[in-house]
């Protein structure tokens, strides 16, 4: 259901938590980062896909660095996914959310992060799924 929790996500290396919840409309961005529902969830083989508000949730997002860490624990279980590239892109480009072979979480928040006004671009933080714990 749009707007409920359906986990959690921590930036590792950001020291930062916040809940994830169904949608990336606006009632869902007041609640915390929302999972894009034409996405796949968290945990599966293809592009899941997560928005968030640079002025809350994805506060300093543009500091996550190849290598970092994102861990995602919903009811299906916990994952893990390793930062793989970072890119800025046009608003309107929707290559960021097309499939993916592999288990991608990609991330989206306005950019430039300090603006005011429009947001002509979104910055965008890869992550391939590393790890993953099921729940049984």
């Amino acid at each position: 259901k749009v707007g409920s929790k359906i986990g959690t996500l921590k930036l590792k290396e950001l020291n930062k938590s916040m809940p994830l919840v169904e949608g990336s409309g606006k009632s869902s961005l007041k609640l915390g980062a929302g999972h894009y529902i034409g996405s796949v969830l968290p945990g599966v083989k293809d592009n899941s896909v997560v928005a968030g508000h640079r002025e809350t949730v994805f506060k300093n997002l543009g500091k996550l660095k190849i290598g970092h860490h994102v861990i995602v624990k919903t009811s299906a279980g916990t994952f893990t996914y390793k930062v793989i590239g970072t890119r800025i892109v046009d608003d309107e480009d929707r290559t960021v959310i097309v499939p993916t072979e592999d288990a991608i979480l990609t991330l989206i928040t306005c950019y430039p992060f300090e603006a005011y006004g429009p947001k002509p671009q979104r910055y965008i933080v890869s992550a391939q799924l590393i790890s993953s714990t099921i729940k049984k």
